[in-house]
């Protein structure tokens, strides 16, 4: 390497080479070439500690408990669900909310620029692959599962008596909480975990753990067993949060089969789909992000972008584009309403465990997988850029899609016998098929659908597979094959397990219970983000310039400072103050 002289290396520079979670910052890069925090997390990363051992022990509890009485386990996660629900639903509410108005903010402050990384980092990936991986590494199946199902529903039974069912009122109010449901609410929560994982471990040099991410709210007890505990729990949290989707696309899967080539539609035939798709997704994984999630999600996104274009086209094209508009409209116009309405009764309690509470606690179980994985593909990128590329494209994205396949689907059903509805009031994973069903080509569209679901499946769990390996491998960027291997056949065992269990219903239960935790650790999160950018003196330069910071006083230098004298050129030695 070259070397250069000390006098012309910035402060800031020095300090990046040399300090890790600093408050003046540190950029990094993956694998040995990282910080030391980095280097010394990727050395150890064949050595699991604390955390894999002590995850791994809970999951193992866990699954002896199903194994011994799973009657006693399916009873005790409906207790804990339903007071979770009674009493302290409303925090996730807040928590989601906040996470968007926070996002939002910094966006549009003074931190927007800011690269998540070194300051001539440039994003690893385009702009077409990241948001591809975004999209259907994420929540792929969900589009699927609910695209048709949450609509149609709402519609046939509109929330909180705001409509006459099978009204034209009740298909806007169906689009509206569909928006709610998996809008920015969703993405928010994902976009403040990646935010500040992004920011720990490309700016400052951090291993890609959760922990050491709320030091500056903590300070020195993330180094310790508290650490160890947030970090158990975010594994815990992305283990069965992704069951749940796991769950969600054998279920379609095993549907989609039994339409298009009569197989069964049972419990074993799921169970088979799982772990046969359980060895898939872990050999992609071990494949690596560059090759397998990336291309398995491009081509994702080109079949979801033609199926759904052939609805759009086919379908009720014009009810769509008006039915698109008045939603969005009456979203915005009651979105503090909706985001703060919280259950008057029993029944309300019922709704809002089996909608909006399900899906806020979903998506904090989904926080820490998907903000790490947000954060491993976000290097390089802003601030700003990060904020519109997670909360804003995808809220879009699934707007149009739940209006392209849910409003399909309510159309239909205005103009017909209600079909679609009754199939999906028995089975929610029917109702996708059943739409396309309504429609020319339903042999090819299916096959589509299923091949799809497949992908998704595979790309979601694959992500999955990769961040409980790096949660578990002392933060590494880069796991080891055998934590991989380990992790995938985890994810796939759990899955099953919770089907013998109760089938969808425990697998819900679970991500709910585990994301109760997960809602402080987001708010946390937020508030320590906040602080730490507040006192990285590497953004100084963001900051406006104050009425005092221009007073004479202000600017006039000390007289241990060098002095400049103009008559006097200085040596070598000292710079000359002249561009």
């Amino acid at each position: 390497m070259n070397s250069v002289p000390t006098s012309t290396v910035p402060p800031t520079a020095t300090k990046r080479a040399d300090h890790t979670d600093s408050p003046s910052g540190g950029g990094s890069a993956p694998g040995p070439d990282g910080t030391p925090t980095q280097r010394r997390a990727h050395a150890l990363r064949n050595q699991p500690g604390v955390v894999f051992w002590g995850s791994l022990s809970l999951v193992a509890v866990f699954v002896l408990w199903a194994g011994i009485s799973p009657t006693s386990l399916g009873n005790s996660m409906a207790s804990v669900m339903n007071w979770a629900a009674g009493s302290i639903g409303w925090t996730y509410l807040l928590v989601t909310l906040g996470c968007i108005l926070l996002l939002v903010y910094l966006a549009f402050s003074r931190f927007g620029g800011i690269r998540l990384g070194k300051d001539e980092d440039r994003p690893e990936y385009s702009t077409w692959a990241w948001l591809a991986m975004i999209l259907s590494a994420v929540m792929g199946i969900g589009l699927i599962s609910y695209g048709v199902a949450e609509p149609i529903i709402h519609f046939t039974s509109p929330p909180h008596g705001l409509a006459e069912a099978g009204t034209y009122d009740a298909a806007v109010r169906a689009l509206q909480f569909s928006y709610f449901d998996w809008g920015p609410h969703a993405w928010a929560v994902f976009g403040i975990f990646g935010l500040a994982i992004a920011y720990s471990t490309h700016r400052r040099g951090n291993n890609g753990l959760i922990s050491p991410m709320l030091r500056p709210l903590f300070g020195q007890a993330m180094d310790g067993w508290a650490g160890h505990v947030v970090d158990i729990l975010a594994v815990i949290a992305t283990l069965f949060g992704t069951t749940a989707s796991l769950g969600l696309g054998a279920s379609q899967i095993s549907e989609g089969l039994n339409r298009v080539f009569g197989i069964p539609n049972d419990l074993f035939v799921q169970i088979v789909i799982i772990v046969g798709i359980t060895v898939v997704f872990t050999l992609s994984a071990l494949s690596g992000v560059n090759r397998g999630i990336k291309y398995i999600s491009q081509i994702t996104s080109v079949l979801s972008i033609l199926l759904a274009a052939y609805v759009l086209i086919i379908g009720p094209t014009g009810f769509l584009g008006n039915i698109f508009v008045r939603s969005v409209g009456q979203y915005l116009n009651d979105f503090f309403k909706v985001s703060l309405t919280t259950p008057v009764s029993d029944d309300d309690v019922q709704w809002f465990q089996s909608w909006t509470y399900f899906m806020m606690a979903w998506w904090l179980s989904w926080g820490a997988f998907v903000g790490v994985f947000l954060a491993k593909i976000s290097r390089g990128r802003t601030i700003r850029q990060f904020v519109l590329g997670v909360l804003g494209v995808p809220s879009l994205v699934f707007f149009a899609w739940f209006t392209i396949f849910g409003g399909t689907a309510i159309k239909f059903d205005m103009d017909g016998d209600g079909g679609i509805g009754k199939a999906a009031s028995s089975d929610l994973n029917s109702a996708f098929f059943e739409t396309l069903a309504h429609m020319p080509l339903v042999g090819v569209t299916s096959v589509i659908a299923i091949i799809l679901v497949v992908l998704f499946f595979v790309s979601g769990a694959d992500a999955n597979t990769f961040v409980l390996s790096m949660l578990t491998s002392r933060g590494t960027l880069e796991p080891s094959r055998p934590i991989l291997t380990t992790w995938g056949a985890v994810t796939g065992m759990s899955a099953i397990v919770l089907f013998l269990v109760g089938g969808l219903d425990a697998l819900q239960q679970a991500a709910m219970i585990s994301a109760l935790p997960f809602a402080l650790v987001v708010a946390a999160l937020g508030i320590s983000l906040m602080k730490a950018l507040g006192e990285d003196h590497d953004l100084d330069f963001t900051r406006p310039v104050r009425v005092e910071d221009v007073r004479p006083e202000s600017l006039r230098m000390r007289h241990d400072v060098i002095r400049l004298d103009f008559d006097n050129p200085p040596t070598s030695d000292v710079p000359t103050g002249r561009n």
